[in-house]
């Protein structure tokens, strides 16, 4: 009687692991919508910076001629832990609605080849492609730390309000961001986030690594689409609550809706108009 109880408690567990692996796609759906949701209410909380996100929200077409010039702070090592922070948190919280339907695609592509043997690994490593995914924004967020740290050791943004100063900051950013909506680089990357189906077809690799790997490749692609974008925090404040979102809308709507490419086209086109009439005030 004894020996029969190991035998019977396999077959319990069996059906629950596959009952698991079947509901995959809304345990990821759960996972994103939670990760997304901490990651807005640590930026409106003020990502430990000492003032909350509404304080340091102002709406302005022209936010150089609103900012009062200040004192550089001195950077610590916890300040460069906390900007780090900032950026990679706020880069979670602006880029996973745009990511979910890639990872939400390679865990139903998994769960198939599953079903067929193409694969033997019970659990789906749709966690490794999304760490993958977040680490090329990590990435990324250090290098826009250290390009904060510059701009605002310069003087050209305020060490509070974290927004330009300056007329010709102001001005570059948003040419060099409208003319980068144009190029064709740009979209090279977005025709890759536009379409995951093809994407992953292309690039697809087994097992947990290769699910990392693939992460990485589809983050990489996804910092050369929306790099320029997230520039422009640089002139409306990096905490900047209405910059946030109107960019955070911009980048859904590129990759998306039907008409993405061409309304990011047009976007680049009033971009460039902002930064000419941003010179002559």
């Amino acid at each position: 009687m004894a020996s029969c109880a190991p035998e019977r408690s396999v077959k319990r567990d069996v059906p629950a692991l596959e009952r698991l692996l079947k509901r995959d796609r809304a345990i990821a759906v759960a996972g994103l919508a939670t990760l997304c949701a901490l990651a807005w209410l640590y930026i409106v909380a003020g990502a430990g910076l000492g003032m909350s996100a509404w304080e340091m929200t102002s709406f302005s077409i022209f936010p150089h001629r609103a900012a009062m010039a200040m004192s550089t702070a001195e950077w610590s090592l916890s300040t460069w832990a906390l900007i780090v922070a900032m950026w990679w948190i706020m880069m979670i919280a602006m880029m996973a609605p745009s990511a979910a339907p890639a990872i939400l695609l390679y865990a139903g592509v998994h769960r198939h080849a599953l079903a067929q043997g193409r694969t033997q690994d019970k659990l789906a490593p749709t966690g490794a492609f999304a760490a993958g995914y977040l680490i090329v924004w990590l990435g990324f967020s250090v290098a826009a730390a250290a390009l904060h740290w510059a701009l605002e050791s310069a003087g050209l943004t305020a060490a509070m309000m974290m927004g330009s100063q300056s007329r010709w900051l102001s001005a570059g950013v948003l040419l060099a961001a409208g003319l980068y909506q144009l190029l064709p680089l740009k979209h090279v990357c977005l025709s890759h986030c536009r379409a995951p189906a093809s994407f992953l077809s292309r690039h697809w690799q087994p097992r947990a690594f290769g699910a990392l790997r693939l992460g990485v490749i589809h983050g990489a692609y996804c910092v050369g689409c929306c790099w320029m974008l997230m520039s422009l925090l640089f002139v409306g404040g990096v905490m900047n609550l209405v910059w946030i979102a109107a960019l955070t809308a911009l980048v859904l709507i590129e990759k998306a809706l039907p008409a993405g490419q061409w309304i990011g086209r047009g976007a680049g086109v009033i971009l460039i108009v902002w930064g000419v009439v941003t010179l002559m005030v």
